[in-house]
């Protein structure tokens, strides 16, 4: 009997197992989905051109090109005709076949293929202007006209265009070290930026029938050649911008002989530009700090622009170490400048505008300039360029050490707040690009918001330095709430190409700047965040860094780790939604015996219903959900019954285990009448109702007022 016993128990044993190991077998395996998984299956494998660190490594290169140009301006013909000695230098390990080289002009070529990827549908009202430039008028014809390619002995060099892009087809492979010299000669026909659009071109007065022109892309430049991506040489269609090399650049630009002229570079020659007393006054702005001092008055200006000279004068500039160049320049122009102390050194800043545009560029202008070179060389490093300038271009772009910014004022001379703020806001964002892409110099083609973004985020910090007030509209937490929670089938990952996206502002501008804002104030603390953020500059001021190396440099330099972040924030489309689900209440019972029970309380409303002890604790288990799909920081603040506050913070981590709802139990001397979570929308929370315990309840009208608002 016994026997049968051991043997049933053996056969149910081995059922149970059997059951069990079948059960197993049944089950499906899955990846790993947790939020806190590690970067590393996403980022390129460290190497010793770029390491494990984020830091550049031991055998990183970049190469170099140097230009030596000669450029005229025809005021008449609004045309362009240039010619350029190029100095290659192949500083990689590789071996090279051909170069490729960027023709920006030919997205205005008549045969460009920009406009056929651009979706339109047929109108059915349009103003008469607008018909015949669409649908009458000859496409204008703005494409480069290549007009020789040869050797430095001048013979003729093959090459082959492909729209936007030239290879040059190298006459024998450029070793590693070596280098390669070749001229190319052209022109094209400016453009109209104010009727045409564009990132650069003139804009015509047609009261006193003079130009203001703000030229760049201007010259056919080298695509970037590296580890990461070989050669950049994407097709440029208008929005995702540049990937260029640092060289050095010698350039002779010939304008009108009543023209003034800002441009890159250090000017060599002037006392051959500048009239004596136009000297004496830059004499005086080099060692003034406190005030713009006036180069060229309006009055004088205005004198030129009446007399429209035939005559030609040129403006000879060398530029050290820079990845572009860009100009501007017209008999309207009013020159003020004052000196910047950047820790010791004096810099200059510049604005050139015309009368069109004071008092307003007069009163803000340089002392934007100034107040964003102290304010980005306290966070990142010294500017390390010998001037800045700010450009009436009614636009808003940016080259190495000049920039076209918007703003004017009334014809009478006023101006509104708002009109004051933006051209502000555009000059400072402008001039910040010097340091990001101009000198931390990433592939703006590639990833926008590497320039972009780390530029809006500098921005703030520059924007409050210069008012405490300043009406900051975008990177708060709370502006990018509306972008963040609408219609995920034209929201894409912060990690996508500018080209392929809908809204760009918010993808590459708004939302990287909100994500930085938030690890500076929220998730990391501005000592640790300011640190790493410096590092990283640091590192990569003058070279070539990708995504990869700004993630892993910010945790490398931080001791924090920052791969949940960066997925969810960059690499998807979730939103932040933290909510508070339910709170229940706990009473203790002294139960003898060195025995405690916690006994729920039940009763509706805030008040505890059983009697309690003196000095004796309230405690509350709380329950949070998070709809959302991203993980962030929870932050509480409890208010008690006496009228008192106290604020948590909960690591991110906390939803590492429980990626849908996480409870803590929270003890306190007081009784609680209040939870709210993230009270001062730092997290961007985009949907504030599961806030509050209890719920608030909200009427009819709060609800279209918040509606509105937002």
């Amino acid at each position: 009997m016994k026997k049968i016993g051991l043997l049933v128990l053996s056969l149910v044993f081995v059922a149970s197992a059997s059951f069990a190991q079948q059960k197993r077998k049944t089950q499906q395996g899955h990846t790993n989905t947790n939020k806190f998984r590690q970067l590393k299956d996403v980022l390129a494998t460290p190497n010793s051109q770029r390491t494990a660190s984020g830091a550049p490594g031991e055998n990183y290169t970049q190469q170099k090109v140097d230009y030596d140009m000669n450029i005229v301006l025809d005021d008449d013909k609004k045309r362009i005709t240039g010619s350029e000695k190029i100095t290659y230098h192949n500083n990689s390990a590789d071996k090279l076949t051909y170069l490729w080289v960027q023709l920006d002009q030919n997205m205005r070529a008549a045969d460009s293929k920009t406009p056929d990827i651009q979706p339109n549908r047929m109108p059915r009202r349009m103003s008469k202007n607008r018909y015949t430039k669409r649908f009458e008028d000859k496409p204008f014809d703005g494409g480069f006209k290549i007009t020789s390619v040869t050797n430095a002995d001048g013979s003729k060099l093959s090459h082959t265009i492909n729209q936007t892009m030239m290879r040059i087809n190298l006459p024998k492979p450029l070793a590693s070290g070596e280098k390669f010299v070749f001229n190319i000669s052209w022109w094209y026909n400016i453009n109209n930026h104010r009727t045409q659009g564009g990132r650069s071109g003139y804009e015509h007065f047609a009261k006193d029938g003079n130009n203001n022109y703000v030229i760049a892309q201007f010259y056919p430049r080298l695509c970037v050649y590296d580890n990461v991506e070989g050669w950049q040489n994407d097709q440029f269609w208008g929005r995702s911008e540049f990937a260029l090399e640092f060289g050095d650049f010698k350039v002779n630009i010939t304008t009108p002989a009543d023209h003034m002229l800002g441009a890159t570079g250090v000017l060599l020659n002037e006392k051959e530009v500048f009239s004596k007393k136009e000297l004496k006054r830059l004499s005086k702005a080099r060692k003034t700090f406190d005030n713009p001092v006036i180069i060229r008055t309006q009055k004088e200006a205005e004198k030129f622009e009446k007399g429209r000279s035939k005559k030609t004068k040129t403006w000879r500039f060398d530029a050290k170490n820079v990845r572009d160049y860009a100009f501007a320049t017209s008999r309207k122009f009013i020159f003020d400048a004052m000196a910047v102390d950047i820790n010791g050194k004096t810099v200059m800043a510049y604005s050139l505008y015309s009368k069109e545009a004071n008092p307003l560029y007069g009163d803000h202008s340089t002392r934007a300039v100034a107040q964003t070179l102290k304010t980005y060389s306290r966070y990142t490093f010294d500017y390390p360029y010998h001037k800045a300038i700010s450009v009436d271009g009614q636009m808003g772009m940016e080259y190495p050490q000049i920039c076209f910014n918007p703003g004017r004022p009334n014809p009478d001379g006023t101006y509104s707040d708002r009109t004051k703020y933006r051209m502000i806001k555009v000059t400072i964002h402008e001039v910040g690009h010097n340091f990001f892409p101009m000198i931390v110099n990433s592939d703006e083609r590639q990833w926008t918001w590497m320039d972009e973004g780390l530029n809006s985020y500098m921005e703030m910090l520059a924007e409050l330095d210069y008012d405490p007030n300043f009406p900051i509209t975008r990177g708060y937490p709370k502006n990018i709430v509306r972008y963040m929670s609408g219609d995920q089938s034209r929201i894409a990952p912060i990690m996508s190409k500018g080209d392929n996206v809908y809204s760009f502002g918010n993808n590459a501008y708004g939302k990287p700047a909100t994500a930085l804002w938030i690890l500076r104030e929220t998730i990391m603390g501005r000592e640790l965040f300011d640190h790493a953020f410096k590092t990283y500059a640091q590192r990569w001021k003058f070279k070539h860094p990708t995504p990869a190396d700004f993630f892993r440099t910010m945790e490398d330099a931080s001791a924090m780790d920052l791969d949940w972040f960066w997925r969810g924030w960059f690499y998807t489309t979730d939103v932040t939604d933290i909510g508070i689900k339910k709170v229940k209440k706990f009473y203790t019972q002294d139960q003898g015996n060195n025995r405690v029970n916690f006994i729920e309380d039940t009763t509706p409303g805030a008040k505890f219903s059983k009697a309690k002890k003196p000095n004796s604790k309230f405690f509350y288990e709380v329950t949070f959900d998070k709809p959302g799909g991203l993980v962030m920081p929870i932050i509480v603040q409890l208010t008690y019954k006496d009228g008192t506050t106290e604020r948590k913070t909960y690591p991110a981590q906390i939803w590492r285990f429980n990626d849908k709802q996480v409870t803590k139990t929270i003890t306190t001397d007081k009784e609680i009448t209040n939870i709210t979570i993230d009270p001062d929308l730092e997290t961007a929370d985009v949907d504030v109702t599961n806030n509050s315990w209890p719920k608030k309840q909200e009427n009819k009208f709060g609800k279209f007022k918040n509606k509105v608002k937002g």
